[in-house]
């Protein structure tokens, strides 16, 4: 076959989609190529200037081109040390965002629980409030996003405390928030919004705050029909990741520089079809996020919980207990969905109590929280959402020393007082003791601390310069709180005790 640029080869497989076609069909969902055509693949050729799919041939561009540094196995890359902004940061905010917003019902799985398991509720539901025939791809040029203000976002996330950002750049339906050369038609640019909202946002983050940016990127694609073929060859061929995963995977770090890479999705393929390895030595070595990139823990079946740079272990992960390993707990304002839900009941979100003692668990235990909020398919963070991140952001204003660039303590809660979770400074003079309730008679009973005449114990929130009264009362000590009015704080109060024996 003649050389041809990559996108007249795709105008070309579009007059010949029907070949790839049925597979979609048999699984009786919308046809992929509705939106998307496959990439072509010209074997005859390797030359890169002629076949951008050939440019991230990883395995063969690490050989080739490092003879040093991380080497493409979970040992070299398990040794290499977590850059130290990651674990000071501890608080992120998570961004599930595409065209599952549009339906905005039940879950960002949306097109899957509909189309794939089709579940009677999601069936219903179209059929009482769409016509008959009408596809997935249909609500992808109602995902308009006319109003969003990347600096309105960037502002509210700074605001909640926030230290890092991660931005779902394409989730399992495939269609990518940025306008990439491996989803042609099925991308922010192409249908819907018109846009980049990677680029937009990334822009809005550096330029107005100082927090990381980092992005969610799925390895796999419900329907795509290059993934359900390597599917049903039981992932002895890989076309889906030579063609669009690692393509799409190098794009986004190339263009955008993300300074966390947070991987999902491997549905039950192991890490050699994903060829995990060899884009984590690349990301390690020589991409231009080298120094700083974190990555978490889901490459493929089995990987998960065992090597990567932080480990995520499974969705809303807390331990309840100090591991090992770093580690982040991944949850969701809304209890029962990522994506935005016009569903949802006020009793489906968590409150700023119950998101601050998570908070307050998972620093203590050793690890950060990555916070998901679901934006509207028109571009705005639902009321709710923000107020609950300015909440949390007024909480860490005046307790933040409590939390960030803080350490594990001997203990992690309290031996004698439920609800009271542990942090200490790095340098092991300052314990703090994160308290979730108004003790009774402003008297607090403590356990875990053992003190000396050297002690010395302040609220924070209330006047630094001024210690608050205390005394030892087996099997710990006895603090006396200031009236609760006099202090600034809510939801929780942090006890800052210095010079302890242990």
């Amino acid at each position: 076959m003649m050389q041809l640029p990559l996108a007249i080869a795709l105008v070309f497989l579009s007059l010949v989609q029907v070949s790839f076609a049925g597979l979609v069909e048999s699984n009786d969902v919308d046809s992929y190529f509705d939106v998307v055509v496959v990439p072509f693949k010209d074997t005859s050729h390797s030359n890169p200037q002629t076949n951008n799919i050939e440019l991230q041939k990883s395995s063969v561009q690490y050989k080739a081109h490092h003879q040093i540094g991380y080497t493409p196995d979970w040992t070299s890359l398990d040794s290499r040390p977590l850059p130290s902004w990651y674990d000071e940061a501890k608080f992120g905010i998570f961004v599930h965002w595409g065209v599952f917003s549009v339906p905005a019902y039940g879950s960002e799985w949306f097109w899957w629980y509909w189309k794939g398991a089709k579940k009677p509720e999601y069936e219903e539901f179209m059929k009482r409030n769409y016509p008959p025939g009408f596809s997935y791809a249909e609500f992808a040029p109602k995902f308009t996003a006319e109003f969003y203000d990347p600096l309105e976002w960037a502002e509210i996330f700074k605001n909640s405390g926030a230290r890092y950002v991660v931005l779902t750049s394409k989730h399992h339906e495939g269609y990518t928030l940025w306008p990439s050369k491996y989803s042609w038609n099925w991308n922010a640019m192409d249908v819907g919004p018109k846009r980049d909202l990677v680029g937009d946002l990334a822009e809005a983050i550096r330029n107005s705050t100082d927090l990381k940016f980092g992005l969610y990127h799925s390895l796999f694609e419900w329907f795509h029909p290059l993934y359900q073929q390597d599917e049903k060859n039981n992932f002895t061929t890989r076309d889906f990741v030579e063609l669009k995963t690692l393509p799409e995977l190098y794009e986004i770090v190339n263009k955008y520089k993300p300074s966390i890479v947070w991987s999902d999705g491997d549905q039950g393929a192991n890490d050699v079809y994903w060829n995990s390895t060899d884009f984590i030595a690349w990301l390690y070595n020589d991409s231009p996020v080298q120094e700083e990139v974190v990555v978490n823990d889901r490459w493929g079946s089995g990987v998960a919980c065992h090597h990567g740079g932080f480990y995520t272990c499974d969705d809303r992960f807390n331990p309840g207990k100090l591991l090992p390993h770093k580690w982040e707990n991944c949850l969701t304002i809304d209890k029962n969905s990522w994506g935005y839900r016009r569903n949802a009941h006020l009793s489906d979100f968590l409150s700023t109590h119950e998101l601050i003692k998570e908070l307050a668990s998972t620093v203590s235990c050793g690890g950060n929280m990555l916070l998901n909020v679901g934006p509207t398919h028109d571009g705005l963070i639902a009321p709710i959402f923000e107020e609950r991140l300015r909440q949390m952001g007024d909480w860490l204003k005046i307790n933040g020393e409590a939390i960030y660039s803080t350490v594990p303590w001997t203990y992690q809660n309290d031996t004698f007082t439920p609800d009271v979770w542990y942090t200490s400074s790095k340098d092991g003079k300052t314990v703090y003791a994160i308290v979730l309730f108004w003790p009774q008679s402003n008297v607090l009973n403590l356990g875990a601390p053992e003190v000396s005449s050297h002690t010395n114990i302040t609220l924070i929130g209330y006047d630094k310069d001024v210690d608050i009264d205390w005394v030892v009362s087996p099997p710990g000590i006895q603090i006396t709180l200031p009236a609760k009015s006099e202090v600034s704080s809510d939801w929780a109060w942090v006890v800052r005790l210095g010079n302890l024996v242990n």
